[in-house]
Protein backbone atom coordinates (compact mmCIF):
# COMPACT_ATOMS: atom_id res chain seq x y z
CA UNK A 1 0.00 0.00 0.00
CA UNK A 2 1.26 3.27 -0.93
CA UNK A 3 -0.26 6.88 -0.36
CA UNK A 4 1.73 9.80 -2.28
CA UNK A 5 0.58 13.39 -1.46
CA UNK A 6 1.05 16.41 -3.14
CA UNK A 7 0.06 20.07 -3.56
CA UNK A 8 1.46 22.06 -0.73
CA UNK A 9 3.34 24.99 -1.22
CA UNK A 10 3.73 28.72 -0.14
CA UNK A 11 0.19 31.20 -0.01
CA UNK A 12 -0.51 34.31 1.39
CA UNK A 13 -3.10 34.37 4.57
CA UNK A 14 -6.56 33.71 2.64
CA UNK A 15 -5.13 32.55 -0.46
CA UNK A 16 -5.94 28.81 -1.21
CA UNK A 17 -3.90 24.92 -2.08
CA UNK A 18 -5.31 21.56 -2.96
CA UNK A 19 -3.75 18.63 -2.06
CA UNK A 20 -4.21 15.31 -3.32
CA UNK A 21 -3.13 12.10 -1.99
CA UNK A 22 -3.08 9.03 -4.94
CA UNK A 23 -3.42 5.18 -2.66
CA UNK A 24 -2.18 2.14 -4.56
CA UNK A 25 -2.18 -1.18 -3.44
CA UNK A 26 -5.61 -1.61 -1.34
CA UNK A 27 -9.41 -1.75 -2.56
CA UNK A 28 -9.88 2.08 -2.20
CA UNK A 29 -13.74 1.62 -1.44
CA UNK A 30 -13.45 0.04 1.97
CA UNK A 31 -11.40 2.47 4.15
CA UNK A 32 -12.10 5.56 5.58
CA UNK A 33 -9.31 8.21 4.00
CA UNK A 34 -7.82 10.87 6.27
CA UNK A 35 -5.87 14.37 6.35
CA UNK A 36 -3.57 14.76 9.57
CA UNK A 37 -1.34 18.02 9.54
CA UNK A 38 1.76 18.95 12.43
CA UNK A 39 3.17 22.39 13.21
CA UNK A 40 6.44 22.46 14.38
CA UNK A 41 6.98 21.24 17.56
CA UNK A 42 3.69 20.23 17.85
CA UNK A 43 1.85 16.72 18.00
CA UNK A 44 -0.13 15.26 14.71
CA UNK A 45 -3.77 16.13 14.39
CA UNK A 46 -6.93 15.29 12.47
CA UNK A 47 -7.42 17.81 9.88
CA UNK A 48 -10.72 15.99 8.11
CA UNK A 49 -12.01 12.53 7.47
CA UNK A 50 -13.99 11.09 4.60
CA UNK A 51 -15.44 7.57 4.90
CA UNK A 52 -16.00 5.28 2.06
CA UNK A 53 -20.06 6.23 2.45
CA UNK A 54 -18.68 9.92 1.71
CA UNK A 55 -19.40 11.17 5.17
CA UNK A 56 -17.20 14.01 6.70
CA UNK A 57 -15.58 15.51 9.60
CA UNK A 58 -13.20 18.40 10.12
CA UNK A 59 -11.57 19.66 13.00
CA UNK A 60 -13.21 22.32 14.59
CA UNK A 61 -10.15 25.19 13.39
CA UNK A 62 -10.82 24.24 9.19
CA UNK A 63 -14.57 23.67 9.12
CA UNK A 64 -16.40 26.14 6.51
CA UNK A 65 -12.68 26.61 5.27
CA UNK A 66 -11.71 23.01 4.12
CA UNK A 67 -13.19 20.80 2.45
CA UNK A 68 -12.53 16.81 1.49
CA UNK A 69 -13.41 14.56 -0.96
CA UNK A 70 -12.41 11.65 -2.75
CA UNK A 71 -12.15 10.49 -6.38
CA UNK A 72 -12.96 6.73 -6.83
CA UNK A 73 -12.07 6.28 -10.58
CA UNK A 74 -8.96 8.42 -9.70
CA UNK A 75 -8.60 6.71 -6.28
CA UNK A 76 -7.35 9.65 -4.51
CA UNK A 77 -8.34 11.94 -1.64
CA UNK A 78 -8.46 15.71 -1.98
CA UNK A 79 -8.00 18.71 0.59
CA UNK A 80 -9.46 21.99 -0.74
CA UNK A 81 -7.77 24.08 1.69
CA UNK A 82 -9.66 28.07 1.31
CA UNK A 83 -8.88 31.19 3.51
CA UNK A 84 -5.70 29.95 4.43
CA UNK A 85 -4.50 31.05 7.83
CA UNK A 86 -0.92 31.21 9.35
CA UNK A 87 -1.81 28.74 12.04
CA UNK A 88 -2.94 26.48 9.13
CA UNK A 89 1.20 25.93 8.42
CA UNK A 90 2.50 22.53 8.84
CA UNK A 91 3.54 19.36 7.19
CA UNK A 92 -0.14 17.38 5.86
CA UNK A 93 -0.28 13.84 5.78
CA UNK A 94 -2.89 11.42 4.23
CA UNK A 95 -3.71 8.45 6.07
CA UNK A 96 -5.55 5.24 6.45
CA UNK A 97 -6.12 2.04 8.29
CA UNK A 98 -6.18 -0.82 6.28
CA UNK A 99 -5.51 -3.96 8.09
CA UNK A 100 -2.74 -1.49 9.88
CA UNK A 101 -1.81 2.44 9.37
CA UNK A 102 -0.68 3.69 6.10
CA UNK A 103 0.72 7.01 6.27
CA UNK A 104 1.91 9.14 3.00
CA UNK A 105 4.85 11.33 3.04
CA UNK A 106 3.73 14.59 3.51
CA UNK A 107 3.75 17.66 1.96
CA UNK A 108 4.48 21.37 3.21
CA UNK A 109 1.91 24.01 3.71
CA UNK A 110 3.16 27.36 4.47
CA UNK A 111 0.83 29.94 5.01
CA UNK A 112 2.59 33.61 5.54
CA UNK A 113 0.54 36.46 7.24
Amino acid sequence: VQLQASGGGFVQAGGSLRLSCKARGLNFKIPAMEWYRQAPGMERELVARITSDGSTTYAESVKGRFTISRDYARRTVALQMDSLEPDDTGIYYCHTFYSREYWGQGTQVTVSS
